[in-house]
């Protein structure tokens, strides 16, 4: 669980979350219902994260921010 958030601590920062470990699950839950990947499955997850950024990170930003709002 939660294996790419250390790669993602940058993108938190742009988008104002702060990862807890109260609240990271649930990021977690999020995220991979935003990238439509089945929950726990890290590495998929990763991947479309890795994609979608690549394809249009400000969009990305704006998908995250909404969906972790």
């Amino acid at each position: 669980m939660t294996c790419y958030f250390r790669h993602l601590k940058l993108v938190f920062e742009q988008i104002g979350v702060e990862v807890t470990s109260e609240n990271k699950q649930e990021i977690d839950k999020k995220i991979h219902k935003l990238m439509n990947v089945p929950y726990k499955n890290c590495s998929a997850a990763w991947k479309a994260i890795k994609s979608r950024m690549a394809e249009d990170e400000e969009k990305f930003l704006a998908d995250l921010d909404k969906a972790l709002a």
